[in-house]
């Protein structure tokens, strides 16, 4: 039995800075008595609808990823996954970050980014469809 499943676009043996251009992927399941067990796999559609569902059907709760473009997370969040995006740094390091809870930490987040708060575009395009 699992308890908890997480996807990562990988680059090497970093966190790939780009989900949208990321071509391998790690999926990593905690079980219950704490051990990792990893899985790669590729996904190699540049389509972000393609790509969403390919991510999506990998079965995780959540995706931990460096910067990623709106329509790729709006889709991926309507498929009920959890983005944690502007994370960057060594894949096991993050690893190891988000399954002791400490993922949250300014040493994981990608140069440049505000943060990990909810996005400001998402509202400021809301507004504009008001206008």
């Amino acid at each position: 039995m699992i308890s908890m499943k997480v996807v990562l676009p990988i680059d090497g043996d970093r966190i790939a800075p780009l989900l949208d251009a990321a071509r391998w992927f790690l999926v990593v399941c905690r079980r219950p008595d704490g051990g990792l067990i990893r899985q790669r796999t590729a996904i190699s559609s540049a389509d972000p609808i393609v790509k969403a569902r390919q991510i999506a059907r990998l079965g995780a709760g959540a995706l931990v990823c460096g910067a990623i473009s709106w329509p790729l997370e709006a889709v991926l969040a309507s498929a009920g996954m959890n983005v944690i995006p502007n994370t960057c740094g060594l894949v096991e390091d993050v690893i190891a970050a988000f399954f002791s809870g400490g993922l949250t930490e300014q040493a994981f987040l990608l140069p440049g980014c505000p943060g990990r708060q909810h996005r400001r575009r998402h509202r400021q395009r809301k507004r504009w469809r008001t206008l």
